[in-house]
C-alpha cells in the first residue's frame, strides 16, 4: 500500500512540474511589437512577435490593423519562410493630409497566412518584420491584431492602453509610441532574433515575460525536489521489502 502512495506521489509531482512550467508562461504570453517607439516624418522597421497560447491548435493566420486616422502611406514586409503576406488597401472614412497630400485610400491592415504545416505550433512563436511609414506626428498609434488558430479560435488583441488601464485581463494591442512616452513596464529595443522555440523562446521575452520565467523556474526546481525524493523513498522501501 505505501509502495503504490509513493507511486502516486512520483507521478503526482511530475505533473506538477508540467504545471508550473506552463501556466506562468501562457498567462504572460502575448501579440508584441518590437521596437514600440519611433519618430515622427521618417521609416520605422519593427518586428511583430505573435505566440502560440493554445496547446492544440497551430496559428495559421494574422492580421495587422493599420490606422486609419492617421493613416500609414507607405507599407511593406520581409518575407516569412512558409508564410504569404499581402498589404489591403481600402477607402478611408474620411480624407486625410499627409505630407502636404489629400489621401482617401491607403493600406488598412498586412495580413500574414501560414502554408499548409507552417503554422505557429504550440510552444512556439513567430517574428514578422514590416516597414511603415511615414511616422505620423501623434502620441502614440494602436496596432490591432486578430489572431485565427487551426481550430477555428480567433483572439482579438486590440484593447488600447487605456483599456487596459481600467481592465488588465483584455487582450492589448501592440502599440508604437511616437510623441508619447512608452510606459515604464514595456521594453523596446532592436528587432529580435530569428525565430526560436521552447525554451529559448520563453527566454527572449518582455521583463513581465522574464518573471514569469523566474516563477516557473523556482516551481520547477521545487516540484523536481518532490519527484527526487519519492523516488529515493520509493527505492528505499523497496530494498527494505
Amino acid at each position: 500500500m505505501q509502495t503504490k502512495s509513493l507511486s502516486r506521489l512520483v507521478v503526482g509531482a511530475a505533473a506538477g512540474i508540467a504545471l508550473a512550467i506552463a501556466a506562468p508562461l501562457a498567462a504572460s504570453a502575448h501579440v508584441t511589437v518590437d521596437p514600440n517607439t519611433a519618430a515622427p516624418g521618417g521609416w520605422a522597421y519593427v518586428t511583430f512577435r505573435a505566440p502560440n497560447e493554445s496547446t492544440t491548435a497551430s496559428t495559421t493566420k494574422l492580421v495587422v490593423h493599420l490606422p486609419q486616422d492617421t493613416p500609414l502611406t507607405s507599407v511593406s514586409y520581409r518575407p516569412t519562410p512558409g508564410w504569404t503576406a499581402a498589404v489591403d488597401t481600402a477607402d478611408l472614412p474620411k480624407p486625410v493630409t499627409v505630407s502636404g497630400n489629400t489621401i482617401a485610400k491607403a493600406p488598412v491592415s498586412i495580413t500574414f497566412e501560414a502554408a499548409a504545416g507552417a503554422g505557429i505550433a504550440p510552444g512556439q512563436f513567430q517574428l514578422f518584420t514590416v516597414s511603415l511609414g511615414p511616422i505620423p506626428k501623434t502620441g502614440h498609434i494602436v496596432l490591432p491584431v486578430t489572431q485565427t488558430y487551426s481550430d477555428g479560435k480567433v483572439v482579438e488583441w486590440k484593447a488600447t492602453p487605456q483599456d487596459v488601464a481600467k481592465d488588465d485581463t483584455l487582450e492589448p494591442a501592440p502599440v508604437i509610441y511616437i510623441t508619447d512616452p512608452p510606459p515604464a513596464d514595456e521594453h523596446h529595443g532592436a528587432t529580435p532574433a530569428p525565430t526560436m522555440t521552447g525554451a529559448a523562446a520563453a527566454a527572449a521575452t518582455s521583463p513581465t515575460d522574464g518573471i514569469a520565467l523566474g516563477l516557473s523556474i523556482t516551481a520547477l526546481i521545487l516540484a523536481l525536489g518532490s519527484v527526487l525524493f519519492a523516488a529515493f523513498a520509493l527505492r528505499t522501501r523497496r530494498g527494505s521489502e
